[in-house]
């Protein structure tokens, strides 16, 4: 079963995501960041992986939140939700973006009026659980 990660990054009652370049069968949908975790690689440090190379930021790793399976491409996969903090938020120092087109900062609310990524879409009640948004 091919593993990823999701991070989920809360700052200010906003979560952080990101767009998908328009490739492949999920090109243009937003999602949380995050991605594969390869062999043998602990998500913690995959997470840490995966936030430098997608945006250049150094990133700390909490807990786990919740976790979803879905197919892709005739594929089990699974993927797992972790609370995520920025060394900074983006502002004063840009994000370099080397795997999305954009990202924004979002009310938790607006992720269902997006169009997002089907598998994160298992973890937003995860997500608005753990931070207690109704």
């Amino acid at each position: 079963m091919s593993k990823s990660i999701a991070c989920i990054v809360y700052q200010n009652g906003k979560l952080f995501i990101a767009k998908r370049r328009s490739i492949g069968d999920m090109g243009g949908k937003w999602e949380f960041p995050g991605g594969k975790i390869e062999d043998d690689e602990a998500p913690e440090l995959a997470i840490k992986r995966e936030m430098f190379e997608e945006f250049s930021v150094n990133v700390s790793v909490g807990e786990k939140i919740g976790s979803a399976t879905f197919i892709h491409s005739g594929k089990n996969c699974s993927v797992d939700a972790y609370v995520v903090q920025f060394e900074h938020d983006g502002i004063k120092v840009p994000f370099v973006l080397t795997e999305h087109t954009e990202y924004k900062w979002v009310n938790p609310l607006e992720i269902k009026k997006l169009d997002f990524v089907d598998s994160d879409l298992k973890l937003y009640p995860y997500v608005l659980d753990y931070y207690k948004i109704k």
